[in-house]
């Protein structure tokens, strides 16, 4: 791969990302099911299905909560290829790797047996789709909150409900600062690129990026003193402060209720 394809892959990647941010950002601000509650309604009202999906025994019960969390998101004006993308394969990828040892290892009733080479069980099988179906619920909820809620009334939300601040802090500044840093590395590859002669090779690639990141590394450490020093001098105490306050109204009410009233029975019938 040449030098210019390297470093063009590279920013593609890095403009990838910030249209990710700028696609979330965007679902936010629309109108639609989940956004219509208060940031607060929607952090616990996702919190406890997903709580609810996690803890609970039956597939169907999951599947069913899975299909719930798919209206949710559709009824959230998010698209649902989206969502297959950024959430369903990568999850299915890294859940993947872990459920499928379980269908081979679980002793029980074999569905498929090849003597001498592998044989899969029901109770394997069921407890590995049950813990893709799980992963599955629980990354389409959080990723359908984010996406339909700006990231600063997520944490003023959180720090409503008595998240130390310390956390939330440290959530702030880790989400800015990720953007940030992809800026300041898009400009060092873009200013590598523009006083790039001839082709590079492999190994000059290599000690290129290793360098790069060294850079960056070393960046981001005297960024955060320097930030963490502007914060006290401005009297930064931890609380995430908004122009908006939020008040709950009468659907609010209605939506909370609905939240947990879904989140019990799901525990009790999953049982």
């Amino acid at each position: 791969m040449s030098q210019s394809s390297f470093i063009e892959a590279t920013l593609r990647s890095f403009a990838r990302a910030f249209a990710k941010a700028l696609v979330s950002e965007r679902a936010g601000s629309q109108t639609g099911l989940l956004q219509w509650f208060d940031p607060r309604v929607r952090v616990i009202g996702v919190s406890v299905l997903v709580v609810s999906g996690i803890v609970c025994q039956r597939l169907a019960v999951v599947a069913a909560v899975f299909g719930l969390a798919i209206a949710i998101a559709s009824g959230s004006r998010l698209s649902l290829s989206t969502l297959a993308t950024r959430v369903w394969l990568v999850v299915l990828g890294f859940t993947g790797v872990i459920a499928v040892p379980a269908i081979f290892l679980t002793p029980g009733r074999p569905l498929l047996t090849v003597p001498g080479v592998f044989s899969i069980s029901e109770p394997g099988l069921k407890t590995a789709t049950l813990l893709v179906l799980r992963s599955e619920t629980a990354a389409t909820l959080t990723a359908t909150l984010v996406l339909c809620t700006p990231w600063m009334h997520v944490l003023k939300a959180l720090r409503s409900l008595r998240l130390p601040a310390e956390i939330v802090t440290m959530l702030a500044m880790t989400h800015r600062y990720i953007f940030l840093l992809i800026e300041t590395a898009n400009q060092m590859f873009e200013s590598r690129q523009s006083r790039a002669v001839g082709t590079l090779t492999g190994p000059e690639k290599r000690r290129m990026t290793a360098r790069t990141a060294g850079v960056l590394l070393s960046k981001s450490v005297e960024l955060s003193h320097e930030v963490y020093l502007a914060m006290l001098s401005r009297g930064f105490d931890g609380e995430v402060r908004l122009l908006c306050d939020f008040r709950l109204k009468a659907h609010d009410y209605i939506g909370l209720f609905g939240f947990l009233s879904a989140g019990a029975f799901t525990v009790w019938v999953g049982r």
